[in-house]
Parts: structure tokens; sequence; C-alpha cells
């Protein structure tokens, strides 16, 4: 269950201002926020259907790139695409924004995503991932999560459905996710990147350790045989060979038109000009401070790391990283 007084904490805000930035706090063995355990019991309880697709990575792995390949691979490029954001066509299962005044959500939601709480009959204010992916109108339901895997609602493996994991290197995920929780309003304050470093490598970031979520998920591999489990830095090195294997993983059967027109669409490049696709119609993101889509590289870990910072991350690394059969490339 979500902290004792967790509400009265969440936010402190008038109207035209942001919320507070919120808290880590330990969260069953796991460094979390409320915006993710506040509605911890519907998600607990969440239906998966047994076709349901469940992409899953620890925040700033690829997950909006991975959620862009698979909504075209399934649904083309239609009208959908050109007004609905790629959060609302595939939605954030556990995050929970609460306790906004109606201005406030009108600010925080595009036109099209309010317009659509509103047909939904989901009354302001709350705004909740579930309630968005309980009512999706497509079928497969695309779903995004952050969980570590100890935490995935029990009926997604009770449904046997289809989860995709996406993992990235270390040292970029961290350089990825600072600059996020730099530009995300309802992420923690990172502080300045030395701090941040220390933190990532102990976990004290909102949905905790890399290396427990990266090996967690890993493990799970190897029970549940509908998981397909892919790196960042393959899907940078080769795009098209990446998309042919999930077509494989999913069963799904696209002429070599079709998947170079899917490659194309979700070009790094192209997505950052993309207003569905860039989150750019989010408001709880200050564009000022950072762009959602940065660089998209495989290596930019090295215009951060000093070399000291980089011998000590390595060594902690090699700490954790227990698991010779898990490896991953921090260059290409």
């Amino acid at each position: 269950m979500p902290r004792e007084g967790a509400a009265a904490d969440s936010m402190s805000f008038h109207q035209d201002k942001l919320p507070s930035r919120p808290e880590i706090f330990d969260f069953h063995g796991v460094s979390m926020t409320h915006y993710f355990t506040d509605n911890w019991e519907n998600i607990q309880n969440f239906q998966a259907r047994p076709d349901d697709i469940l992409i899953a990575t620890y925040p700033k792995a690829g997950t909006t790139w991975v959620s862009y390949i698979l909504d075209l691979l399934y649904f083309g490029q239609t009208e959908r695409q050109e007004v609905v954001p790629i959060y609302d066509r595939v939605p954030f299962l556990e995050i929970i924004i609460s306790s906004y005044s109606g201005i406030y959500l009108k600010k925080l939601l595009n036109p099209c995503s309010a317009s659509m709480l509103c047909s939904l009959h989901i009354s302001t204010p709350l705004h909740t991932g579930k309630d968005l992916v309980d009512n999706l109108p497509t079928s497969p339901r695309l779903i995004k999560t952050h969980f570590p895997v100890q935490f995935v609602p029990k009926s997604f493996w009770e449904q046997n459905c289809r989860i995709i994991y996406v993992a990235r290197n270390a040292k970029d995920n961290a350089v990825s996710y600072f600059h996020f929780d730099r530009m995300n309003n309802i992420q923690p304050e990172p502080g300045d990147w030395t701090d941040y470093v220390h933190r990532f490598m102990g976990g004290k970031v909102a949905f905790g350790s890399w290396y427990d979520h990266v090996n967690g998920w890993w493990k799970k591999k190897q029970t549940h045989s509908k998981l397909h489990y892919m790196f960042y830095e393959d899907l940078v090195e080769d795009t098209g060979r990446e998309i042919d294997k999930l077509c494989c993983f999913l069963g799904l059967s696209r002429s070599d038109e079709e998947k170079k027109r899917v490659t194309d669409g979700v070009h790094f490049d192209n997505m950052k000009k993309d207003n569905m696709a860039n989150y750019s119609t989010n408001s709880i993101m200050d564009f000022k401070i950072s762009p959602f889509m940065r660089k998209g590289k495989v290596g930019d870990w090295k215009n951060h790391f000093s070399e000291a910072q980089s011998e000590q991350f390595d060594e902690d690394y090699e700490k954790k990283m227990t698991d010779v059969t898990l490896q991953f490339r921090s260059e290409i």
C-alpha cells in the first residue's frame, strides 16, 4: 500500500503553478515516488487480456521508441497517429496524477487527451494510466510499464501475455535519466551530475536499481517463453533487423515495404520532430531545460563521465553484474 502521508505531500501548487517535485521513498524494497504507488491496489488487480502486449523497460531505455514501432506494426500510419500522442496510444499503466485542479489538468493534457478523458467519463481531478488502458479502443492493447519484474500485475503472467523488455547500457541510461529528471516536473530533483551518478549506482532513483531491474527481467526470461528481451544498442545498430525479430516474436507477417516504412518512421530524427511522439504536448515536461528526445546515441556517456567517475562506476558494475550471460555494449 502507499506510504502514510503520501497524499499530504503529493502536490502543492496554485492553479497555474507546477506541482512540487516528489520525494523518493522505499516501497517494498524499491525506490519509488507516489506517482507510481498511489494506485497500487488497482494496478495489482489489473485484468490483462491474452492479446495484451506489455512493453517493459527501466526508464529512458527506449520505451517510446519500441512503443512507436509496435504501434506502427499493428495499426499502421492512420489519422490516430496524427492526433493522439504516443503516451495515450500506449498508456503508462502505473502512473497516477491526482489532486489537480481542472485548470491544471487542461494544461497538462493536450486537447485530444482531455476530450478523450471526458468522453470516458473519467472525472477530474484524476488521471491514471490504468483508466486509459481500460478504455483503449485498439486490439491488441499496447501497454507500457517501468515496474521491476516483481511488481508486474499477476494477470499478465496468468494470461500468458507477450512481453517485450528493452534494456540499455548502464552509463548511457544514467545520462539519459539524469537529463529526463531535470526536465520532468513529476520526477524527483536530480541534483548535480556528480550526486546523480552516486544515487544511480545506489538505486536511489525512481524505479530503483538499474542492476536489479535488468537482471530481474533477464532471469524471468528464462521461465516465461513469451518474453522478448532486446537491447537499445542493437536497435541503434540495425533497427530493421530488430524489427524483423519483433515481427517473428509477435507472429506478424509484414511485407518488406511495410517494415521499411516502419523503420523510416521510427528514425530518431523523425520521431524527435513528431509532436505526437516527442512529448512536446505534455506540459509536465520543461523543454526549455532539455528535450524529451535528446540524442538517442550510444556512447554519449563519454561526454558526461569524468575518468574517475567512469572508473568508479566500472568497479561498482563489476560487483553488481554477476550474471555473465547478460552482456551490454556501452559503445558500438
